[in-house]
């Protein structure tokens, strides 16, 4: 099998030496995403706008192979402060509504641009996706 390099313009280009996303098979593996917008500006606000803006760029990099959040196998979650936990998972619950793929979500110390969250995830992407 060979690997696939994933790129959109609906979400932030990658600003170093990586993919937003590699495809192999069916599997997709995301880089994180931080809560840049497409055109790389920093998303204003706190902990809710940022993740919705995480979740939209994961979005946009999942829908250019054909996939959606119900294929999502694996999230990991980056939050700069976990009293924000509460706020931020009632976020992201409303992106995946009854799926609940495997998640492991961390306290880190800093975050690139000194964001509140970055989230990476593992697809499983069906054979039959248009976009093989």
């Amino acid at each position: 099998m060979s690997l696939k390099i994933i790129s959109t313009p609906s979400a932030p280009a990658a600003i170093g030496p990586y993919a937003q996303a590699v495809r192999i098979g069916d599997l997709l593996f995301t880089s994180g995403q931080i809560p840049l917008t497409a055109a790389g500006e920093l998303a204003a606000g706190g902990i809710a706008e940022q993740t919705h803006q995480v979740l939209a760029n994961l979005k946009a990099v999942l829908s250019a192979e054909g996939a959606g959040f119900s294929d999502v196998v694996k999230t990991t979650v980056f939050l700069k402060d976990m009293n924000q936990f509460a706020e931020f998972n009632t976020i992201y619950a409303s992106y995946f509504g009854d799926h609940t793929p495997a998640r492991s979500t961390v306290e880190v110390a800093r975050l690139p641009r000194d964001v509140f969250v970055e989230i990476e995830l593992i697809a499983a992407i069906p054979v039959e996706s248009p976009k093989n």
